[in-house]
This record gives structure tokens, C-alpha cells and sequence, in this order.
């Protein structure tokens, strides 16, 4: 775990409402950023690193130069195919602040607890009309434990539901003692079943995720959490055959008997660009377009065998 993720209070990418995808009913998603992974396809690619950063849309640029004016470090330029020189910028935000078009812009801010929820409470009527609530995603949530514990607990005195979408490394001792008491659902991903390819493309072994599932699914049996198995569908990656069977072995062996697999899609290759990251596999059609309907039924296959639901 590398050291910039061990800040007790982490910056927030952002706060999204009206959510449909990320839990039961309308939610508010907050993403946490700092991850313990660093999946080489990670769908937030913005979100892998507990600190601040910058970020430049090319779509939304005007032209007016504004910002390359102000910059003191003369980090900006036309002849940058990322435009910033993150080797030179400072991060003083200037440029962000001025820019009319907000086509530079912070990654990553400073909030309090408190004013967290203030902000999703604004939506808690949608929550209540229809079965929804907070949604907890990143990054990861878990490497915060004790802000996160105290977000959670917050949302839960005011009767929010709570749901965390985590990648599954995290110390589990602290995780059933701050955490778990203040969640109603755990969307728990298994990305790769082998160790030496989940260390190849995520850069930790899967030996505590793995575990920490099987933990947390024997204590949360017979308790009112819903612990559901996720698994993204990567291209050539995750969606190999010989993967799906060993994640379906491995969930139905459990007693699984529900799991969601997410579809892929190519989207984060421009958040990476946003950020000054060269993407990995940019130049290959499956990971720069949308998974189709056959690809995705091929893939069910192996959890439908195993009777386990989708």
C-alpha cells in the first residue's frame, strides 16, 4: 500500500445524485479517492491516488490561454499532448480557478463529515419514496475506516440506507468492528481468481480479498447485510473463460447464489487522458468500445451452471 493513501481524512472526487446504478433506488454516490489497487483498466482512474491532482478537458477548452498566463511554473502547452507538465506544476490551482470554460479543474477536495451529509440529505425524500439511499464508492471507502465509520454512522441515525461498493483489501478486524454495524449492503468485487494475474494487473495479491469474502459472507449469513459478488467483465483480463469458472466455483462453493457481473465499457480511457495518464491498451478495438450482447451472454454461462443468478 503505497504511503500517499494513509491520510485519516481523504479528499472526495465527487458527490453524484440521482443515481440508478450503484444500489437499490434513487442514491447519492460519494467517491472516495485512494485506492490500495491499481487496476491497470480501473474505471476511475482519477480516483487510484489519496491525492490532490489536476485535471485538463480538451473538449471543454475555449482557447483564450488564460490559464497559461497565470501559471507560474509555465507548466501549460499547446505542444503537451496532456497540455500540463505535471513534472513542473505545483498544484496551485490558479489556472483551475480562472478558467472560464472549467476545462481545468481540481481532482479531489477537502469535506467534512459533516458537510458530506448535509449535502446528501438534500435528496433524503427520493431516498425515502423509493427504496433508495447513500452509496459509498471510490477508490476505496475502506482505506478511511474511522471517517468512514463516522459518515456511515451519521447517515444511519437520520435512516439512510448505506451501501459500499469496495475492492475487498482491507483489514477485516477493523472492518466488522467500525464498519460493518453501520451498513445494510456490501457490493464486494472479485476481479481476478487467479493470484498471479491479480497481481500482474491489479498489483496485490487477491489472498486477502478472497478471504475477507469468504469472512464476511460466513458472518453476515444469517444478519440482515446483503453481501453481493461483483465482477467487472475486462476484456481478455477478467472475462476469460477459465476466470468466470474459477470466480463461479469459488462464490457457488460459498453457497452464493446471486452475483453481478458489470459490463464493460471504454470510457475510462478518456478520464485517464483528463488526468495525464497514457491508458494501457488504447490501441486495441475490444478495450475502446462497448461490450456486446454476445460477448456478455458467453460470459454469464459459467455463474448460470453454477446456479448462481445474475
Amino acid at each position: 500500500m503505497r504511503a500517499e493513501q494513509n491520510a485519516e481524512r481523504p479528499l472526495i472526487l465527487e458527490i453524484s445524485g440521482n443515481a440508478l446504478d450503484d444500489g437499490p433506488g434513487i442514491r447519492s454516490v460519494i467517491f472516495f479517492k485512494g485506492c490500495p489497487l491499481s487496476c491497470v483498466w480501473c474505471h476511475n482512474p482519477e480516483g487510484k491516488r489519496a491525492v490532490r491532482e489536476i485535471a485538463f478537458d480538451a473538449k471543454a477548452c475555449v482557447g483564450c490561454d488564460t490559464c497559461m498566463k497565470l501559471c507560474p511554473e509555465k507548466a501549460l502547452s499547446r505542444g503537451n499532448r496532456h497540455f500540463i507538465d505535471r513534472t513542473r506544476c505545483s498544484l496551485c490551482f490558479l489556472c483551475a480557478d480562472a478558467c472560464p470554460s472549467e476545462a481545468l479543474s481540481r481532482v479531489g477536495l477537502e469535506m467534512e463529515v459533516g458537510e458530506i451529509v448535509y449535502t446528501v440529505m438534500k435528496d433524503k425524500p427520493f431516498y425515502d419514496v423509493s427504496g433508495g439511499g447513500v452509496t459509498l464508492s471510490g477508490g476505496e471507502p475502506a482505506l478511511f475506516m474511522d471517517f468512514t465509520a463516522e459518515l456511515l454512522s451519521r447517515l444511519k441515525a437520520q435512516g439512510v440506507h448505506t451501501l459500499l461498493e469496495t475492492c475487498g483489501f482491507f483489514d477485516m478486524g477493523k472492518f466488522r468492528s467500525v464498519l460493518l454495524p453501520h451498513l445494510d449492503t456490501v457490493y464486494f468485487d472479485i476481479k481476478l481468481i487467479d493470484d498471479d494475474a491479480h497481481r500482474r494487473y491489479t498489483g496485490a495479491s487477491n489472498g486477502r480479498i478472497l478471504d475477507n469474502f469468504k469472512k464476511l459472507v460466513d458472518m453476515t449469513r444469517n444478519s440482515s447485510v446483503t453481501v453481493l459478488p461483483r465482477t467487472p467483465l475486462i476484456p481478455g483480463i477478467t472475462d476469460t473463460d477459465g476466470n468466470l469458472e474459477g470466480i463461479a466455483s469459488f462464490l457457488a462453493d460459498l453457497g452464493i447464489r446471486k452475483a453481478v457481473l458489470m459490463s464493460y465499457n471504454p470510457l475510462w480511457h478518456a478520464k485517464a487522458d483528463k488526468i495525464g495518464v497514457d491508458a494501457p491498451f488504447c490501441q486495441q478495438k475490444s478495450m475502446t468500445t462497448w461490450m456486446d450482447s454476445a460477448s456478455l451472454k458467453r460470459c454469464r454461462e459459467p455463474f448460470i451452471h453454477a446456479g448462481i443468478g445474475l
